[in-house]
Parts: structure tokens; sequence; C-alpha cells
């Protein structure tokens, strides 16, 4: 009898590459999990062994190749055995594959000088 290929979330889980399937199903909504080249928005597509996932795991990117399914969310030993390395971890930069949000200059959070001609501004007005 064939094994019957596990959802993405529960894989990712099993090889111990987040501790929680809910991060791993957050991981695929953000779009940080790549199948094939494909992206994989939700967790439970299908994965198969010869698949490679693409991961980027806060600024480290991985490139695994499935090369087994697991059973339960076992040892480090175990889990290293459910894929091998397509590529070596690479280090992204402050830069590099990474967007970064648009953001105006003085905008976000005021500094206290600004507060200070704020309520400078509204005593003003309220004599």
């Amino acid at each position: 009898m064939a094994e019957e290929a596990p959802r993405l979330d529960k894989w990712l889980w099993f090889a111990r590459f987040v501790k929680t399937r809910s991060l791993a199903q957050a991981l695929c909504a953000a779009g940080h999990v790549r199948v094939n080249g494909e992206a994989a928005h939700r967790g439970h597509r299908a994965v198969r062994i010869g698949d490679e996932i693409e991961l980027l795991l806060g600024t480290v990117r991985r490139r695994v190749v499935v090369a087994a399914f697991g059973v339960r969310r076992g040892p480090a030993p175990e889990a290293q055995a459910l894929y091998t390395e397509a590529e070596p971890p690479r280090r992204l930069g402050p830069a590099e594959d990474r967007p970064v949000a648009p953001r105006a200059a003085g905008s976000g959070r005021p500094t206290k000088r600004d507060r200070r001609r704020t309520d400078a501004l509204r005593d003003e007005f309220d004599e």
C-alpha cells in the first residue's frame, strides 16, 4: 500500500521547520513557501516525494527536496531524514529579496518634539 501524500503544513511541522502547524499555515499564507516553483498559499496542498520546497524563514532561505513522509513529529535526526538539502541555507542581506514597505518621510510614531509642538498648537486654540 502506497503512503498517502501529507499536507504541506503537516510535513513542514514533521520536518521541524516550524514549531506548530498553525505557524506552518501562516508561513504559507504569507507567501514564504514555494513548491516546485509555485507559491503555496494554503497549507492543505499535498506534498509528494521529489517535490522541491523553498522556504523563507526569517532571513534564511532554504531549498529542500522531499525525501520521505513522516508519521509523527519525532526527534531531529528523524525529521532530517524527511528531506535533503537542494542547496545550502542562504542568509539574506537586508535588501536582498525582501520587500521594504514604502513609508513617507516623517510618518510613523511622533517624536517627543513633535508631541510638544502639537500640544503647543492645541493650547493656542484653546485660549
